[in-house]
């Protein structure tokens, strides 16, 4: 799946983006011709596997791993 996060678009773009209500169609245009149609969808649920938490081994290496990325930027 190809994701664009509207910070990184125009302003005006990303204004008209965030506007669209469920069900309504984009139609992305180059040159005159249609380059794809999309058809805004519902907010999806989030996924939580109750059944199955992460061990803690994953939660330690998910915590460093944003620790390296906090240090890292700043």
């Amino acid at each position: 799946m190809t994701r664009i996060d509207l910070d990184d678009l125009p302003p005006r773009v990303a204004a008209a983006l965030e506007g669209l209500q469920t069900g309504h169609e984009v139609m992305l245009v180059r040159g005159g011709a249609v380059i794809a149609r999309l058809t805004v969808g519902g907010p999806s649920a989030p996924t939580v596997d109750t059944q199955n938490p992460p061990s803690e081994q994953d939660m330690k290496e998910v915590m460093e791993h944003f620790n390296s990325m906090i240090h890292d930027e700043f």
